[in-house]
């Protein structure tokens, strides 16, 4: 009999919204919050994304990979920004954005 939690055998994936060519990202569970810290706010004339889809802009994927570091704003102070440094499943999720030339992502 297995002691693992289900949700440990099954991880998160990233799939490359509109792109079946793309392999999908297996992510750990976690991802599910992470992925937060990579989106790209919608402007406010663009359409809401469906539940679980996420716009990322290209041009952030190269800073990320150049510093290694991501810049968290606070939600309750949006005048201060934290640099984290990126973990190493970060890091492939990045690699595979910018390998893969995705901007759009859905996890599930």
């Amino acid at each position: 009999m297995s002691t693992h939690h289900p949700s440990h055998r099954h991880p998160v994936y990233a799939h490359a919204v509109g792109r079946p060519d793309v392999p999908p990202c297996g992510m750990p569970a976690r991802f599910r919050t992470d992925i937060a810290y990579f989106l790209t706010p919608t402007d406010a004339g663009e359409a809401k994304l469906p539940l679980g889809e996420y716009k990322i802009d290209p041009a952030n994927v190269q800073e990320w990979l150049d510093t290694g570091v991501l810049s968290l704003v606070s939600p309750l102070d949006a005048t201060h920004a934290t640099e984290v440094e990126i973990s190493e499943d970060q890091e492939r999720f990045v690699h595979w954005l910018r390998d893969h030339l995705v901007d759009r992502v859905r996890v599930e």
